[in-house]
């Protein structure tokens, strides 16, 4: 099967198509440090068989992390030692690591950060509500170094590539959106193209300029608007490699999709939580009334019409991530030329083992059932785990 056939893209030798997408994991410290628990937990990916691993988002600035209170940093040099001992240890099993890198924009609240939430735009986002201080444009240009800075670091952490994060609300996609930018100076909408693209471009060069061409690079951003107009951007100034993902936080669910344990969202969501009788009322009807109509239900392998499109557009590696349950499907879309590897979230957390049984038993079924308490507990404060097996 062409599944577990090894393939080279940028240099990165990967040992199979299937890979891990960068998934939250909770298991870093208030800072930003990892520990035993996250090197224990990358480790077992790592001898289990996934192709490559890409980490969780690790955030380039304090005022970048997002709300999950144990999220990866790479914001600082002294953060090159912990994840040195993370990439050894992912190596001694032939398994490549790619650093998911990322600023959260106006997806974050200040009692995490611990500072004012930050965005291109004052424009709120629907599910995190706070309004967001604007970016000058120095300062847009001081988060573009820290990206550069966070590449740098992993690089130096050993890392065999990083993965900029440009899709899901974080900051560089809120760049990419009109409904959200509204800037005026250099990094406003591009009234050629309909998009924010001059960010996200000069992200990319500030990170080859500090690391080096030799180093990979790959984006992953949503399908839905502009996509079309983004893989062109992407394709011009050749990145190493695209994941397509959808949506964005402010309606989570279109993401990854499947159920939506609403009693979970009233007991854990830090949004959504209380004991007041009254409140959780008006919250369960919130969540009926505004989130539940704009679902988009789950269905097998959901965003390869986008990767497909990707393809017509571009040379450049195409990953796929979202409702991959069987070999099958993963066959098909490889087969096909639909993509150049797939990405699982889910059923990683459900069987970190996954790959070794959908290689030993092609007839193999995810045990991930969909039902999103993992993706609700990551909001929580505990680590990323599945609730089910």
């Amino acid at each position: 099967m062409k599944a577990f056939e090894p393939v080279n893209i940028a240099g990165i030798s990967f040992r199979n198509r299937i890979i891990r997408s960068g998934t939250y994991e909770g298991m870093c410290d208030e800072n930003g440090y990892p520990g035993n628990d996250y090197y224990q937990f990358y480790e077992n990916l790592a001898s289990a068989g996934a192709g490559g691993i890409i980490t969780g988002f690790a955030y380039i600035s304090g005022e970048g992390r997002a709300m999950q209170p144990a999220q990866a940093g790479i914001d600082s040099h002294d953060k090159i030692a912990g994840l040195r001992t993370l990439t050894s240890r992912i190596h001694r099993h032939g398994c490549p690591v790619i650093l998911q890198i990322a600023h959260a924009g106006r997806q974050t609240v200040s009692r995490v950060t611990g500072m004012p939430v930050r965005g291109c735009s004052s424009k709120r986002s629907v599910y995190f509500r706070s309004k967001p201080v604007p970016f000058t444009t120095r300062e847009v240009h001081d988060v573009i170094n820290k990206f550069a800075e966070a590449a740098a670091y992993a690089r130096a952490a050993g890392f065999d590539g990083v993965q900029v994060h440009a899709a899901h609300g974080y900051l560089v996609h809120q760049f990419l959106q009109p409904g959200i930018n509204n800037r005026e100076d250099e990094f406003g909408i591009d009234p050629q193209t309909g998009i924010g693209s001059q960010f996200l471009e000069a992200v990319i060069s500030s990170v080859r300029q500090r690391c080096g061409n030799d180093f990979p690079v790959f984006v992953k951003i949503s399908g839905g608007e502009h996509f079309e107009t983004i893989i062109r951007v992407l394709d011009r100034i050749r990145v190493d490699g695209i994941e397509v993902s959808y949506g964005t936080m402010d309606f989570p669910f279109n993401i990854f999709r499947g159920e939506v344990p609403v009693d979970l969202i009233l007991a854990k969501n830090p949004f959504f939580a209380t004991q007041n009788p009254v409140v959780k009322f008006m919250n369960r009807t919130i969540i009926d009334q505004w989130f539940r109509p704009q679902q988009i239900p789950f269905s097998s392998a959901y965003n390869v019409s986008f990767a497909r499109n990707a393809k017509s557009i571009t040379g450049i590696p195409v990953f796929v991530v979202g409702g991959f349950r069987k070999p099958g499907d993963i066959e098909d879309v490889l087969t096909s030329g639909d993509a150049d590897l797939v990405s699982l979230s889910r059923p990683f957390v459900a069987e970190p083992d996954i790959v070794l049984k959908m290689k030993n038993d092609r007839n193999y079924q995810s045990l991930c059932r969909n039902c999103n308490y993992c993706a609700v507990m990551c909001d929580s404060g505990k680590p990323t785990k599945c609730y089910q097996t």
